[in-house]
């Protein structure tokens, strides 16, 4: 019989994140992943450190992004690739009231980091800012499905990683542990985003979801050097394509791309571009999103050797690296979870 410190369930920006913290431990472990279903293989990637609808920070952001930085920088070196990449991000005044908020959230002490007080004029005669633009510093773009390629390649090499489903019938709980298919381990990290909606343990936890849909257009005269935010997002990835999204749906939760969101993003899209482009591709994914805007981080009120890691939403770029701490810090030493993100919040039930 195989023997593993851990049994990790998803290899999404939140699995990732907790391999890296049991590497640093030399803790053994395998990952199982299906390598199909997850939103962070359709996520848009970038890292912004402010919520730009209402000038301010999420949770914990300026911890999150002294962590996320160096932590993705070591995995580069680790997996021998580049995967982070600087890029600007501005954000389209609406009108003159939307400036003057901007300026007034650039003197706040907690805001005056990532918020740049200089207007950015519009010179691209392509773009409709009649306002200008605010830049948000600090930011960048993660290539996620670089990341998890290479990384899964890397796990491989350790055999570490099994392309598989994940059977949550097969785990037996066992004093100190759990058997699954041949292979004891301590623990189990369930990290499977929205397939947590599958898992027997855990699916009472309140992981709402959301569909989240985003176009790849070819636009070879636009020449974008920054992410461009306004109701959206459109994101530069290179050779003359962008991202553009994202639709919310919290009705829908399959995977199949949809009309109206291609619709819908095309209507944003022309209200802020004016040169020709190509929608080359079309992609959905299941944000694991929870109402109060939380993490799950826990473990299983009967079976302690059973813990998640999920709820990362729109956030997981920024606070995987830093929840990937805390996740470990309490099941390996004890230590207490932020209560704003542990599953107790939720009662016993």
């Amino acid at each position: 019989m195989q023997e593993v410190d851990y049994i990790i369930v998803g290899l999404g920006l939140a699995g990732i994140a907790f391999c890296e913290q049991l590497e640093n431990a030399n803790k053994a472990f395998i990952v199982f992943d299906n390598g199909v279903d997850g939103a962070s293989r359709v996520a848009a990637g970038l890292y912004n450190p402010v919520i730009l609808k209402r000038y301010t920070l999420p949770w914990k952001a300026t911890a999150q992004l002294d962590i996320a930085v160096p932590y993705f920088r070591k995995i580069e070196k680790k997996i021998q690739a580049s995967c982070l990449y600087e890029l600007p991000v501005q954000k389209v005044f609406s009108s003159v009231e939307d400036q003057n908020n901007w300026f007034a959230a650039s003197d706040q002490p907690e805001l005056c980091r990532f918020i740049s007080p200089m207007l950015v004029p519009d010179h691209n005669p392509h773009i409709k800012a009649p306002h200008a633009y605010g830049q948000v510093l600090e930011t960048g773009r993660i290539d996620i499905k670089k990341l998890q390629k290479k990384y899964q390649a890397y796990l491989e090499t350790k055999n570490a990683f099994a392309k598989a489903d994940f059977e949550h019938s097969e785990i037996e709980c066992i004093d100190q542990g759990v058997i699954y298919k041949g292979i004891r381990a301590k623990r189990i990290v369930f990290a499977e985003g929205y397939g947590l909606k599958k898992n027997p343990y855990f699916k009472q936890l309140p992981l709402v979801g959301n569909k989240g849909e985003y176009i790849i257009i070819k636009a070879e005269d636009l020449k974008l050097a920054a992410a461009i935010k306004t109701s959206f997002f459109v994101i530069p990835l290179g050779d003359n394509l962008y991202k553009v999204g994202a639709t919310f749906n919290w009705k829908d939760k399959d995977t199949n791309p949809t009309k109206e969101a291609r619709t819908e993003l095309i209507e944003k899209l022309t209200s802020l571009i004016s040169c020709d482009y190509e929608i080359v591709d079309q992609e959905v994914g299941i944000r694991p999103t929870v109402g109060d805007r939380r993490a799950l981080l826990g473990t299983h009120p009967e079976f302690p050797q059973l813990a998640i890691f999920n709820g990362l939403g729109t956030r997981g770029i920024m606070m995987s690296a830093m929840l990937a701490i805390d996740l470990y810090e309490h099941l390996e030493n004890g230590k207490n979870l932020p209560e704003e993100i542990n599953i107790t919040r939720f009662g016993k039930k």
